[in-house]
């Protein structure tokens, strides 16, 4: 892991953990400053600090997972294409530790997924909703039998899952081509869930 990933590693670390940067720099027998310059992007860590680091904050910062950073990232966007959230969730959780970026997009994924599965159980409510009104509605007279069928048939049923199945291939697929190329990801009407 280089620079600025492992700043932006050991900030968010030392949050979640609820220590400040004076009692980081205590537990790694360093001064406050190296700390802010770690956590700023302006200095690599030496080993010896690399390695308090690692011990305070329970993260191996040594092991270079880059490697393979590329080839996780690529899966993780392309799993939201099947809109089940399992599959980015497992790989997010086996991954999230060994690198800043599978962490952060793998946060994405995640919520681009819940998203999507919300919107596809709001489209099966709808299925089992517009049936119900139409028929009430047949029975009333206000429509016909055959635009009963026809609102049903061509609009309610494929429709919404053809559209969320486009939209999630489209996002997926665009989101991957961006991470290897080392551009901004971005999925479009993605609720942040997940910080």
């Amino acid at each position: 892991m280089n620079q600025p990933d492992i700043g932006l590693k050991v900030s968010e670390l030392r949050r979640e953990k609820g220590l400040t940067q004076e009692q980081l720099a205590d537990h790694c027998e360093v001064s406050v400053r190296t700390i802010q310059r770690i956590e700023s992007g302006e200095v690599d860590p030496r080993t010896h600090t690399l390695t308090m680091l690692s011990k305070a904050l329970d993260f191996n910062f040594e092991e270079d997972p880059t490697h393979n950073e590329n080839l996780w990232l690529a899966a993780l966007h392309l799993s939201s294409v099947f809109s089940i959230p399992i599959i980015p969730l497992m790989l997010w959780s086996w991954k999230k530790t060994q690198s800043f970026k599978i962490d952060t997009q793998g946060r994405q994924v995640l919520n681009f997924q819940i998203t999507t599965t919300m919107t596809l159980f709001a489209s099966v409510f709808v299925l089992i909703i517009v049936p119900i009104v139409m028929g009430l509605m047949d029975d009333a007279g206000i429509v016909s039998s055959q635009s009963r069928y026809f609102v049903i048939l061509i609009l309610c049923v494929p429709l919404p899952l053809i559209l969320t199945g486009i939209f999630c291939t489209f996002q997926g697929i665009l989101n991957a081509v961006r991470a290897l190329t080392d551009k901004p990801i971005h999925y479009a009407l993605a609720i942040p869930f997940i910080k």
